[in-house]
């Protein structure tokens, strides 16, 4: 039985989406004020969706079979929280400012998790979903590209003054621009996999999908790819091209009765986007970067004839006495700037606020008490894409599952080697896509009436 929206829904539903697209347009919303700023509006957020939920009743919440699927995740999200809490209020934590911050932060991921699962339980409204992630992805692409192009070198509304010659949209570290594009390419390959028709395979119905409707998508896409490997990310481009790899490996081998369909849908992806349309665009620079990467020292009788040029794999080894100090509780969330500088060696020059391995720092700042639930929380969500990924009677659910399943596994192997889960947009759109991925098995296709005034 359909149903009507009120006004304050549509309110709601247009908050959110305008906050999944201002994330990242403040440097990542990784600065002070630009947090402060965050947690305002998800708070507004949170106070519109209560009032949405006083206004409907008890009944429909309870009817949310999305939302009701989501409250495991959900609870693991805030167990984190809790102990953050804890480590706040208990003198457990090394700077209890950047832990108080870190708990606020977190809050706000669980808000919008909830949020998300919620609002966008309909295959119109998962739809709207996916379609703002892709346009901010293809925005944040389109104006890193453009900078770097130019010479104009902006980020929003301020000069760059590092990563010159190299796109990072409006973030300050190219690696963090990678992280989101990964992100915002998953959802829209996901998009496209999920709008793809039923009809048996013909070379007609693949070039509609190239170039008819659907072309504006895949236009968006390859903007997107073009700016991934404008960032010369190494572990970014490498993250993106494995999960294609390895989620687009078990779509072709479990959809037998499409697997020619979408065997060469995936393989358009890779040599249009990659092979074609990236040899223009710094392809070679980032091979060039991944080749001359080097990691130790070469000496040759007893001489240096390269010092190495890669030492986030030193910092590691530095970090790891801090893993044995206080492995079940940690350091306290956000700590690791405060506690890293008493440990690296004569080698470690620069000024390191993160671990540059987010698995490292996770577990040094919160413990194993605080980090288990987080991973629990990541690894629900890619089992839930990949349920969703795995049926076999919908087209669209497993389209949209592969999205979600491609996006949280990109993120993890990039997780490896950077701090993107340390970067509010990043952190908060992964949330949000394993909200997706929630939405991808447990969505409905109940039609709403929109009713003529509030």
């Amino acid at each position: 039985m359909p149903r009507t929206t009120s006004l304050l829904e549509r309110l709601l539903l247009a908050c959110t989406l305008f906050t999944l697209v201002w994330l990242p347009l403040p440097l990542g919303s990784n600065r002070d004020w630009s947090v402060g700023v965050l947690i305002m509006m998800v708070g507004t957020l949170g106070m519109l969706w209560g009032l949405r939920q006083l206004q409907a009743g008890a009944s429909p919440l309870k009817q949310n079979k999305a939302l009701m699927a989501a409250l495991p995740m959900a609870g693991l999200l805030l167990l984190a929280q809790l102990w953050v809490a804890a480590q706040w209020l208990f003198g457990l934590s090394v700077d209890n400012g950047a832990t108080f911050q870190y708990l606020l932060l977190g809050l706000c991921y669980c808000v919008l998790f909830i949020i998300v699962t919620s609002l966008f339980n309909t295959r119109k409204r998962l739809n709207l979903l996916l379609g703002t992630l892709v346009v901010s992805g293809t925005f944040q692409a389109f104006w890193g590209a453009f900078m770097t192009l130019s010479g104009v070198e902006w980020l929003l509304v301020t000069p760059k003054t590092s990563y010159l010659g190299v796109a990072t949209g409006t973030f300050v570290n190219r690696n963090h621009l990678a992280g989101y594009l990964e992100l915002t390419l998953a959802c829209g390959i996901g998009l496209l996999m999920a709008l793809r028709d039923s009809r048996p395979f013909s070379w007609v119905n693949f070039l509609e999908l190239l170039m008819g409707p659907k072309a504006r998508l895949r236009l968006a896409l390859v903007i997107m790819v073009i700016a991934l490997v404008m960032t010369h990310s190494r572990m970014g481009n490498a993250a993106f091209f494995a999960s294609l790899l390895i989620v687009g490996g078990l779509f072709v081998l479990l959809d037998k009765q499409h697997r020619m369909r979408n065997s060469i849908i995936l393989v358009s992806l890779i040599l249009i986007d990659v092979l074609v349309v990236s040899q223009y665009f710094g392809l070679e620079r980032l091979k060039d970067r991944v080749l001359n990467t080097q990691l130790s020292d070469k000496v040759v009788d007893g001489e240096v004839v390269q010092q190495a040029n890669e030492i986030r794999d030193d910092v590691f080894g530095y970090a790891i006495p801090l893993l044995k100090e206080k492995p079940l509780t940690g350091q306290g969330a956000g700590s690791f700037e405060a506690v890293f500088p008493k440990y690296p060696g004569p080698d470690i020059r620069l000024h390191f606020d993160h671990a540059h391995n987010d698995y490292i720092q996770f577990v040094i700042e919160f413990g194993l008490l605080g980090a288990l639930p987080l991973a629990a929380f990541v690894l629900l969500g890619l089992w839930h894409a990949l349920r969703a990924l795995w049926s076999r009677d919908s087209i669209y659910r497993s389209g949209v599952g592969f999205g979600a399943a491609m996006g949280i596994i990109a993120l993890l192997i990039h997780s490896s080697t950077d701090f993107n889960l340390q970067i509010p947009a990043n952190a908060a759109t992964l949330v949000v896509v394993c909200a997706i991925a929630v939405l991808a098995r447990h969505h409905s296709k109940e039609r709403r009436i929109t009713p003529t005034s509030g």
